[in-house]
């Protein structure tokens, strides 16, 4: 056998038994998924996704969205719930790069943005170690599905003149270790992603900065989706409102929440919770 012919040790673990020469690396692509709706989709996303050889999906990916990929593609969800990891984040980042390195065009689909609290930027970066193309795709990060769908903006001339994206959820699960003298200032929009499970602690720290306890907030489950859920209720409520909940949600506490209107069935609660009340005076 010819030493050109045996196979190729490369970067990444990967064996080579096709040749002398290993084949030109691919291509990794981060494309944003957007928060569920095929349709909130961008055209460079969906070109993306169409020649892809091999889709590295989250868990949150809508199957609508994953169909759109060829039927021929590789399909591998890496899924990630609260402390649940199918693959760690440092796993994913070999996967990708060893694909890549194999000649694929790898398209790493994230739901909403990757950039939006989806740890794209820990992938951008193992790519750029490893001498890897990365083309990063934004997407709809579900904040503004989420406001978009209950009809209330972020931003607002007369009650929210700035907008701060945060995470709800620390390293260990409990409340993130924020700026919450800053984040209690009024006429701002505070966004809370992954803060379900911390939605009591997170009210109590605003509450205790200073946030008025009236302040509007708007609850969202599965943004843009068939089941989209709506809660309207305000930053003392804020707690019990996110305890009903069961899937992934987004808590926006700001006085322009005051224009969110509720989804059908949490509408028709409130009103029923309403003439209870006012039967009883």
């Amino acid at each position: 056998m010819k030493s050109s012919d045996r196979p190729q040790r490369r970067p990444g673990g990967l064996v080579l038994l096709d040749g002398a020469r290993a084949r030109p690396a691919g291509t990794v692509w981060l494309v944003g998924a957007g928060p569920g709706d095929p349709e909130l989709l961008t055209l460079k996303a969906l070109k993306a996704l169409q020649s892809a050889q091999v889709v590295v999906h989250d868990g949150l990916v809508s199957d609508e969205i994953l169909d759109l990929a060829p039927a021929e593609a590789q399909k591998i969800s890496v899924a990630k719930r609260k402390s649940r990891h199918a693959y760690p984040q440092d796993e994913i980042n070999r996967m990708l790069v060893a694909f890549a390195l194999q000649g694929l065009r790898v398209v790493r689909l994230k739901g909403g943005d990757p950039f939006i609290f989806g740890r794209g930027g820990e992938e951008l970066e193992a790519c750029r170690d490893a001498g890897v193309e990365c083309v990063v795709v934004p997407g709809v990060t579900a904040a503004l599905a989420a406001a978009a769908g209950a009809g209330a903006p972020l931003t607002h001339r007369g009650s929210a003149q700035a907008v701060t994206f945060v995470t709800g959820h620390a390293a260990r699960g409990e409340t993130p270790d924020l700026d919450w003298e800053r984040l209690a200032r009024p006429n701002q929009t505070v966004v809370i992603y992954m803060g379900v499970s911390t939605a009591e602690g997170i009210a109590q720290r605003l509450t205790q900065a200073g946030r008025n306890p009236a302040t509007p907030a708007l609850i969202v489950e599965n943004a843009s989706r068939a089941d989209e859920r709506r809660m309207v209720t305000t930053l003392s409520g804020l707690a019990q409102a996110a305890a009903a909940l069961k899937g992934p949600a987004l808590l926006i506490v700001g006085e322009s929440m005051a224009l969110a209107q509720a989804g059908a069935a949490e509408l028709a609660t409130q009103i029923e919770a309403r003439a209870v009340e006012l039967g009883g005076k």
